[in-house]
């Protein structure tokens, strides 16, 4: 299983979005450019976060996004599955999928997709901003990330 640019930037620039969490709207613009993620791109992953809750836009000159809840509140899981759907390492295993498969009673390799999927979730659930935040806090590099 592999991310796509969506839940790749998305988090990217979610990360940014709580580093600065508290210091008002920031312009879309910036988070492109402190996280070289192209403008009209960020747009569409921003527009996809704000329907669910996760970022909220304030118009204006001194307008922006922000996140709608605070760092702790969101996961790397809710980012993704916003972006790029459930996560399963096969269409069978899919949360809300219905499968096709007349297998899926019998197939031995569905239950190890299975674990897969829960273990992933697990992983991807478990992880907050504040934990990035944190994590990035204990950095002793920080100005090699070009984060600010």
């Amino acid at each position: 299983m592999k991310l796509s640019t969506k839940g790749r930037y998305g988090l990217k620039a979610m990360f940014q979005l709580s580093i600065l969490y508290g210091d008002g709207p920031i312009p879309l613009k910036l988070i492109a450019e402190k996280q070289n993620i192209p403008d009209q791109y960020l747009e569409q992953l921003v527009a996809a976060l704000r329907k669910e809750g996760f970022v909220k836009s304030v118009r204006g000159a001194q307008g922006g996004y922000m996140l709608a809840l605070p760092p702790e509140k969101i996961t790397v899981g809710d980012i993704i599955r916003t972006l790029e759907g459930p996560v399963a390492p096969s269409e069978c295993v899919i949360d809300d999928d219905t499968s096709s498969c007349n297998r899926k009673d019998c197939c031995i390799t569905r239950s190890v997709w299975e674990r897969i999927r829960d273990s992933i979730n697990n992983v991807v659930d478990s992880i907050s901003l504040q934990d990035m935040l944190n994590d990035y806090n204990n950095l002793e590099n920080k100005d090699d990330y070009n984060i600010y």
